[in-house]
């Protein structure tokens, strides 16, 4: 007998509640869960317990919480909840008994006997509840609800999480999930530098693998392109002032790596966060995303896929090799389950657009639009008539001169490294232009004269994913 889907999904919401009360805690924490199913193969009962070491809980979080007793005619568990809990400053472990079934609050929630701390000082909670079926069907999504967490990358948080099929050592497995220490932020990162290395290392680990990284796809860092931008909610307006806060990671596979299973199917999740909670992406930003310009990223949209909040996107004319991942955290001063206004579709919007030109400003020639990717079709013959020309000079003079401004020694170049040189200039200016609002945009400067803002286009920059510039037609 399996677990009915509305289980999993009143788990994620008490984990999820659990890491808040371990982010707002000011000392290291621990988030533990307990899956423990009995042996009766006929009739499997899974006991499961959800344990913190962080702030004690609100118990009016508990009381939206649904989960229907019953699914399609099936009983899925009992409607119980038990909770213990208590803070810092307080001399007791407080127990209560919910039952979900019963909608009016005073129904609902009933205090037990509470029991004494005998002097201890120590803040948690702990919800307990019974299901009906096999504890398999519970083990993939509590993992990919933690790895999502991980994305976020709070660092005063540890996780695990121990499955019991038995009473023999055998039968038990114990999961630990840990950012990677050795590239995560410091405490005093700012949330959008750890949503961003979060993001890498879910990238490196293709999602929802328990092992930190794909040693078979990725070594190491280089292979991303990693852009962010944020948005801001006017304080004055209607709407709670509020950050948005976006995360854009572009890999490329390794060439001999393409072959791995868990690679990428041309497809982007977007992983949405809200006040550092994992959560199905809300409508404004769906049709956010479905409004932005991708076009003008040389990125043609297909399909926007949205299976129970978990949104895949789908791109047209897109090398296989490619993969986008997309992280949204929507951040605001108010307690989660009262926040009644959420962000706009233009906030999110803003977001992903900062984010896109951000990568654009740190990778010159990448992610270029359909008009500036043909403009740079024609650089390879342009260079090489340019550099035709200085080398087939008989002005010695005007040949050093030509070579010195682009950085080259005339005794030591070859053709082949000044046709380079020229073509990457050229698809640095095109890119810097397209940066620019077009009412802004101007006429290319002189690529062979110094001075004023001039300078700033001989800098020696490696042009990155010159790909984008000719296969996304």
């Amino acid at each position: 007998m399996e677990i009915i889907a509305p289980v999993p999904k009143l788990l994620i919401q008490l984990i999820s509640s659990a890491f808040q009360r371990c982010r707002l805690a000011e000392d290291l924490c621990r988030l533990s869960i307990l899956l423990d199913q009995s042996t009766d193969k006929d009739s499997p009962i899974t006991c499961i317990s959800i344990s913190d070491t962080g702030i004690g809980c609100n118990l009016e979080e508990f009381q939206d919480l649904k989960c229907p007793r019953e699914f399609n005619g099936v009983k899925i568990w009992d409607g119980l909840l038990s909770i213990k809990t208590t803070c810092f400053s307080e001399d007791e472990v407080y127990n209560y008994h919910i039952n979900l079934d019963e909608y009016t609050s005073n129904k609902r929630l009933k205090r037990q006997p509470s029991q004494s701390k005998n002097g201890a000082k120590f803040s948690g909670t702990e919800v307990s509840l019974s299901v009906f079926g096999s504890v398999d069907v519970l083990v993939a999504p509590i993992i990919g609800m933690i790895q999502k967490m991980l994305v976020l990358q709070i660092l005063n948080v540890t996780m695990d999480m121990m499955v019991k099929q038995g009473a023999s050592p055998g039968t038990q497995t114990q999961y630990v999930f840990a950012v990677n220490a050795d590239k995560t932020p410091s405490f005093t990162a700012s949330n959008l530098e750890r949503l961003k290395s979060g993001l890498e290392d879910y990238v490196l680990r293709h999602g929802n693998c328990v092992d930190m990284l794909c040693d078979f796809c990725f070594s190491d860092r280089e292979h991303l392109k990693v852009g962010s931008g944020t948005a801001c909610h006017d304080e004055n307006r209607k709407r709670t002032g509020g950050i948005m806060e976006v995360v854009i990671v572009i890999s490329d596979l390794l060439e001999t790596t393409r072959q791995c299973t868990r690679s990428c199917d041309g497809k982007t999740e977007v992983l949405y966060f809200d006040n550092f909670s994992p959560s199905s992406i809300p409508h404004v930003a769906l049709s956010a995303l479905k409004k932005v310009d991708w076009k003008s990223y040389g990125l043609i949209l297909g399909n926007v896929n949205d299976k129970d909040g978990h949104v895949f996107l789908e791109w047209e004319n897109f090398p296989s090799y490619v993969q986008i991942q997309i992280a949204i955290h929507w951040y605001h001063n108010q307690y989660p389950t009262r926040q009644k206004n959420g962000p706009g579709i233009n906030l999110v919007k803003k977001g992903i657009k900062n984010a896109l030109d951000d990568l654009k400003a740190k990778h010159e020639g990448f992610l270029l639009s359909s008009h500036a990717r043909k403009i740079c079709s024609y650089v390879p013959d342009l260079a090489r008539s340019i550099a035709g020309l200085i080398f087939s000079s008989t002005d010695l003079d005007f040949k050093g001169d030509c070579l010195s401004v682009l950085g080259f020694q005339p005794q030591e170049v070859e053709r082949e490294a000044v046709e380079d040189c020229i073509q990457r200039k050229i698809v640095t200016v095109i890119g810097m232009n397209e940066r620019k609002p077009q009412k802004d945009q101007e006429a290319a400067p002189f690529l062979f004269f110094e001075g004023g803002s001039e300078t700033l286009y001989f800098e020696d920059e490696e042009l990155e994913g010159d790909y984008y510039s000719t296969s996304l037609e």
